[in-house]
């Protein structure tokens, strides 16, 4: 293949808005992007609304084609191709005719890059089969869904050599880096605990229709009885606390509240002869995992996204002279907040320490969707494709953020266990320095 990276070449590197807004939004911002850019040709695989709002995001970008879809909708080609189309773009070829349709498209030699924003479970397969391909792989959220699919894209990427990401968004968000270079300066000193979540109502949306119809998501309550969807919370914590580079997960135990809002949301919304009624659901819901790390530091997570409530994620990261929490966004630093023992503002904070990409994307990227996270991580996959290059969240991040739900399931099922969490690095954690979100 034409386009095939040279395998030993990265052996050696260290290591929703809707589409049409997103595009709207940040298509009058590319002036800003001066520099001519090399041309990256991606597929999409998986065309539903989080594929095109993603592929929209780019076409937003200078030096970016996309010569092919693949779904099996065929509605979904179609916005696909008009949203490609409408542009500017060359109409792109099209992949629909069965399950296994990405092959052909993974077959071309036109393609730089592939992305994939498929239901869940087709994640890893088509991002292990876009490495073998010779294809840098960027993979919707999560990565994986089982330990056997984390393992298979590690060895998929340690036998070829070509990198792939999760597109981990939250990594991206402005304040989340701006606690980055904040911990990395040492205003938190030795950092030791971190508290996160993912807090969001998705029964009606992500689970169900606001109809009570399922989804292909509402199937992996009734299968499952885990955290399960860890990585918007764990994001920004693996920089944080150097996991993977200098530390790295010991042990995790999980434990699963019984799935009550589950059923007091369908008798609430549909009555009692609502068929979910009738439906065992595995699912809790909430889950509450505890991981201590190799260095002796703890992390807590929870997910709950079956209760009514606001959103948030409950971001905290403490150390040995302050801490910073998410809501309300506040900071503690011993010997620098004015009033001692109490919170101060955030907002001077992150005006001190914002984070490069964001003094130098904010503007086009806020336009793009999820905050102007959208726009951040997928730049920052791009030019890694654009300079052959490591991408800013390698394999090894991605399936650390992912491989708690698998870890979670075994927990439970054991009445919250200790289970030891694998070593994908193989040991290279011990020696790995820090590599997300440097700055100059």
């Amino acid at each position: 293949m034409a386009d095939r990276l040279d395998r030993r070449e990265f052996l050696k590197m260290t290591t929703v808005t809707t589409a049409g807004a997103a595009l709207a939004g940040t298509m009058a911002a590319r002036a800003a992007d001066e520099k001519p850019e090399k041309t990256v040709r991606i597929g999409i695989i998986g065309a539903g609304g989080r594929g095109r709002g993603l592929t929209g995001v780019m076409l937003s970008m200078k030096g970016v084609q996309v010569p092919a879809v693949c779904d099996i909708n065929p509605a979904a080609v179609q916005a696909a191709k008009d949203l490609i189309v409408n542009a500017g773009h060359p109409e792109p070829a099209a992949y629909g005719d069965g399950p296994e349709a990405y092959k052909k498209l993974l077959a071309r030699d036109d393609l730089d890059a592939v992305l994939t924003a498929t239901p869940w479970d087709l994640h890893a397969p088509i991002t292990v089969a876009a490495m073998k391909a010779g294809k840098y792989a960027a993979s919707e959220v999560p990565c994986a869904i089982t330990m056997q699919q984390c393992w298979d894209l590690v060895n998929a990427h340690e036998e070829t050599g070509v990198p792939c990401m999760m597109l981990e968004n939250w990594s991206y968000r402005r304040d989340n880096l701006a606690v980055l270079n904040m911990i990395r300066k040492g205003l938190f000193g030795r950092i030791v605990h971190c508290h996160c979540a993912h807090s969001h109502d998705c029964l009606d949306h992500w689970f169900y229709d606001g109809e009570g119809n399922k989804r292909w998501g509402g199937e992996y309550l009734i299968q499952r009885n885990c955290d399960q969807y860890p990585t918007h919370s764990l994001g920004p914590v693996l920089s944080w606390m150097d996991i993977n580079c200098g530390d790295t997960y010991d042990y995790l135990t999980a434990t699963a509240s019984d799935p009550v809002g589950i059923y007091e949301h369908f008798r609430r919304k549909f009555g009692p002869d609502h068929p979910a009624l009738q439906t065992q659901f595995k699912q809790g819901d909430i889950v509450t995992s505890v991981i201590r790390t190799k260095k002796g530091k703890t992390i807590v997570i929870n997910y709950d996204m079956q209760l009514p409530r606001p959103y948030d994620n409950r971001w905290l990261i403490q150390g040995t002279l302050g801490l910073y929490r998410e809501d309300p966004p506040t900071v503690y630093i011993l010997g620098k907040s004015p009033k001692y023992h109490q919170w101060e503002p955030f907002a001077p904070y992150q005006e001190e320490y914002d984070h490069s990409w964001w003094r130098t994307y904010g503007k086009t990227a806020e336009a793009a969707g999820h905050g102007g996270t959208d726009y951040i991580e997928l730049k920052t996959f791009l030019d890694a494709v654009r300079n052959k290059t490591q991408t800013p969240i390698d394999v090894y991040d991605s399936v650390m953020m992912s491989v708690i739900s698998p870890l979670s399931a075994e927990s439970i099922a054991k009445g919250s266990a200790p289970i030891k969490c694998p070593d994908f690095t193989k040991g290279k954690w011990e020696t790995r320095k820090p590599s997300f979100a440097l700055e100059g």
